[in-house]
C-alpha cells in the first residue's frame, strides 16, 4: 500500500512538472513564430493577419499576456489590463502584447475568438494582437490549458517577471512598478 501512495505521488509532481512553463527570469523566451493566422494589423478598417515571431519582441518593454480563446482566461488578468489602461505608459517606450490561443477555445467558439480578436485591434489599434490558431505559443512555452500568463520583457527581450493564472493586487502593483523601473 505504501509503494502505491509513493507511486502515485511521484506520478503527480512528474505530471506536475512536466506541464509547467519553461519561461524563466533573466533568461530570454525560447523562440516561437505564429503563421497560421498571426499578428492582427489594421489597414483603415480592414483586419490582416502576418506571420509573428517573439524575436521580435525587443525594442520596448513588453506586458504580454498569453490567454487561452476562452472568456474565462481572459477575465483572469483584467484588473492587471486596467491597471495598465489606469497607468497610461508612454507608446513609444511601452507595448501590450496578447496572445490569444484560439486551439485552447471552447468546441466551436473559434469563431467567435477571431471576431473578438478582431475588435479588440479595432478598438486598441496600438495594441499587439497575436491570434494562434494552432497554439504554438502555448505549446513552445509550455503554457497551462484554459488559464492566463502575464509575462515582463525589458527592451532586450529578456523576462522580468512571469506568473501563469491570476494576479493579486500585491503582483498587479508589483508589475506595473517594475514597467515603470524598466522605461528609466
Amino acid at each position: 500500500m505504501r509503494r502505491i501512495k509513493t507511486l502515485a505521488l511521484a506520478t503527480a509532481l512528474i505530471s506536475t512538472f512536466a506541464s509547467a512553463h519553461n519561461l524563466s527570469n533573466g533568461q530570454a523566451l525560447p523562440s516561437v513564430s505564429v503563421e497560421k493566422h498571426g499578428e492582427l494589423t489594421l489597414n483603415g478598417d480592414k483586419i490582416g493577419y502576418e506571420t509573428w515571431n517573439s524575436a521580435g519582441l525587443n525594442g520596448k518593454v513588453r506586458i504580454i499576456q498569453a490567454i487561452a480563446g476562452r472568456s474565462s482566461a481572459k477575465e483572469m488578468n483584467a484588473p492587471l489590463i486596467e491597471a495598465v489602461k489606469v497607468a497610461d505608459f508612454p507608446r513609444d517606450k511601452y507595448q501590450t502584447t496578447t496572445i490569444i490561443n484560439q486551439d485552447d477555445a471552447i468546441w466551436g467558439t473559434g469563431g467567435f475568438v477571431k471576431s473578438s480578436a478582431e475588435d479588440s485591434k479595432k478598438e486598441f489599434s496600438w495594441s499587439s494582437i497575436i491570434l494562434d490558431k494552432s497554439g504554438a505559443v502555448a505549446g513552445a512555452w509550455r503554457l497551462q490549458d484554459e488559464s492566463s500568463a502575464i509575462v515582463v520583457l525589458d527592451t532586450e527581450g529578456t523576462v522580468r517577471f512571469v506568473k501563469e493564472g491570476p494576479l493579486d493586487e500585491a503582483e498587479i502593483t508589483q508589475v506595473i512598478d517594475l514597467v515603470n523601473k524598466l522605461m528609466k
